[in-house]
């Protein structure tokens, strides 16, 4: 599962493109975020030209998913995901929260990265990750990369997937992985890192080509 998921918002629909964020607004994003002004901006326009609402719907969220992965199903993953963007739980994913989001995940430092990671694949946000939250997890992949890789014998299928995560983390083997268990796992094994980590990447809008 050596991959990192490579996330593209669609330019579907043509909003507003010269929708600006307020000073009051840049101030606050740029300080709970790792983007500076000019690039805040240029996000804030193509955002709404994809979301005219203002805001992104779990539909649209996993139907971007499904463009960018056809031969397979990416449903079930795209919904986790869309949890953990939509920070207040109101069904939607606003503009601050896809940035922050993108923050972390696109420039993060590697602790941050996991942190993320790790609040994705904690289902019911108990603290832990449990062997059936993680098969969750993997189970999703799997169905959303289809026929895409090529797995070696030992990750063939999220069963096997999932046992070799824990061998690797669970240290003090209970069944579940602390935060800390996930984070020190995860930066001990490069495959693991790789295929855990999450960037969110869009090319038609990389502030850096304008």
């Amino acid at each position: 599962l050596l991959y990192t998921i490579k996330f593209e918002l669609d330019i579907r629909i043509m909003g507003n493109e010269h929708a600006k964020l307020s000073p009051e607004e840049l101030r606050e994003l740029e300080d709970s975020t790792y983007f500076d002004k000019r690039e805040l901006q240029k996000w804030f326009r193509e955002f709404m030209k994809d979301c005219p609402s203002g805001s992104l719907s779990k539909d649209d969220f996993i139907r971007i998913y499904q463009q960018f992965f056809p031969q397979g199903n990416p449903s079930q993953f795209a919904s986790h995901v869309f949890k953990v963007f939509d920070s207040n739980s109101d069904g939607c994913i606003s503009f601050k929260e896809f940035i922050v989001a993108l923050s972390v995940t696109s420039k993060g430092t590697l602790d941050e990265k996991l942190d993320w990671a790790f609040s994705l694949y904690d289902l019911d946000g108990d603290g832990f990750i449990s062997n059936s939250e993680m098969l969750n997890i993997v189970n999703s992949i799997y169905e959303m990369v289809g026929n895409m890789l090529i797995l070696p014998k030992d990750e063939d299928t999220p069963q096997k997937r999932v046992k070799k995560i824990f061998f690797q983390m669970d240290h003090d083997k209970d069944g579940r992985l602390t935060r800390q268990e996930f984070k020190e796992g995860s930066k001990m094994d490069p495959f693991i890192v790789q295929a855990l980590s999450i960037d969110y990447d869009h090319s038609k809008i990389d502030p850096k080509k304008s």
